[in-house]
């Protein structure tokens, strides 16, 4: 059965850094994008960054040149890899296996568990 499980989340002050990864099973990686998307608490799903199958990358307007999404085939792992975070970074990080192509408001139909990050001083 698909499974994505996010690790890496955490406390951090303003500023610093944190390296998410997201292992994926049950289903072929490699022909697959896979995104990140976060949940703040009372607010709404926002889709962050997708990495297709090819290595081609979107990043939304709000983590362009903070974030960067990478994936390992041979670990069937994707990163994202978070710096100069700030407050409003707070909220639960979720990986995502994507239906369609990676780019502006991608969709997804498995996700796993998530992981917490707080951004706070």
């Amino acid at each position: 059965q698909v499974q994505l499980v996010e690790s890496g989340g955490g406390w951090v002050q303003p500023g610093g850094s944190l390296r998410l990864s997201c292992a994926a099973s049950g289903f072929r990686f490699d022909v697959n994008s896979i995104g990140w998307v976060r949940q703040a608490p009372g607010k709404e799903r926002e889709g962050l960054s997708c990495v297709s199958s090819g290595g081609t990358t979107y990043y939304t307007d709000s983590v362009k040149g903070r974030f960067t999404i990478s994936r390992d085939n041979t670990k069937n792992t994707v990163y994202l890899q978070m710096n100069s975070l700030k407050p409003e970074d707070t909220a639960v990080y979720y990986c995502a296996r994507l239906t369609r192509s990676c780019g502006r408001n991608f969709e997804y139909i498995y996700w796993g568990q998530g992981t917490q990050v707080t951004v706070s001083s």
